[in-house]
């Protein structure tokens, strides 16, 4: 069950309206790595937890966080979107400043939702479902929220600097500090699994099953060899399970795959002439 606080989790009050910016700050709010997604992510992650404990809590707490910068970003985009140019806009455009606006404005925010923000990203794609992870392994989902706030910090870095709006600095200053506290429990957490599990995911499947002979080859498929320089190719693994080493364009493994041919009612090409010896073209062809 959740309750609804009616204060703001922190203030989102800019000095000035910009709906450019309104536009721009729908990327945190509704982007593939905004606001809705980590808190979709993170509560769905807590409810399949099959139990209670430390986790689970931790999932709980910072979705339900998380919801609380949802309606922090709702509130600085319908404040930023105040004296949007609505009406007559062939009229308004006339105005040199006022023409601006409208070429970077997004016209839903006038048409679509009112002068208020939308589930959706700065260009428009709404968001969805696809964006979340919520995969039942704890280890695989904290790495997957490490990534998460790692990319939504990068994101409101950025927003940060593209606006000279002390209010919306500071509230962007705000969400910064927390994406710091929360890459750092992710990180925390990742590490007290990983001391419990060992750090490949899933850590209980039986190693008699896997083809354990490439299991700590690092193979070279590109050209250069600058790759055999790193950690990844040579000492002991992070699991302590195994010893790096580095093989460069290997060989395949595998045949050349060959396919039976389709039945006839499929109509494909016939066998016969996939199988046909290709002329021979002359070189002043070629």
């Amino acid at each position: 069950m959740f309750y609804h606080v009616k204060e703001l989790q922190y203030h989102a009050k800019p000095e000035r309206p910009d709906p450019i910016f309104a536009t721009q700050l729908q990327e945190v709010l509704g982007g593939q790595f905004g606001e809705i997604s980590v808190a979709m992510q993170y509560l769905f992650q807590g409810w399949s937890v099959r139990g209670d404990g430390k986790y689970r809590d931790l999932l709980m707490d910072t979705g339900t966080e998380e919801l609380a910068h949802i309606e922090m970003l709702a509130t600085m985009i319908a404040r930023l979107l105040d004296g949007a140019p609505v009406g007559d806009l062939e009229t308004a455009a006339k105005n040199p400043i006022i023409g601006a606006i409208l070429g970077g404005m997004n016209p839903q925010h006038a048409i679509v939702s009112g002068l208020g923000a939308m589930p959706a990203d700065s260009v428009g794609n709404r968001w969805t479902a696809d964006y979340i992870i919520a995969s039942g392994n704890l280890l695989a989902d904290f790495r997957a929220n490490l990534n998460a706030e790692s990319q939504g910090r990068l994101q409101v870095c950025r927003l940060y600097e593209m606006t000279n709006d002390r209010g919306v600095k500071d509230m962007l200053s705000w969400l910064i500090a927390r994406d710091t506290m929360h890459q750092n429990q992710w990180i925390a957490a990742i590490r007290e699994l990983e001391s419990k599990e060992n750090v490949v995911v899933p850590s209980t499947f039986p190693k008699s099953l896997e083809k354990r002979e490439v299991a700590y080859t690092l193979f070279n498929y590109s050209q250069g060899n600058a790759s055999a320089e790193g950690p990844w190719a040579h000492g002991m693994a992070p699991d302590g399970e195994g010893v790096f080493n580095y093989v460069e364009y290997p060989a395949p493994f595998g045949d050349v795959p060959k396919l039976n041919p389709a039945p006839p009612n499929i109509f494909n090409t016939p066998p016969a002439v996939l199988n046909a010896n290709t002329e021979t073209i002359p070189p002043n062809l070629c």
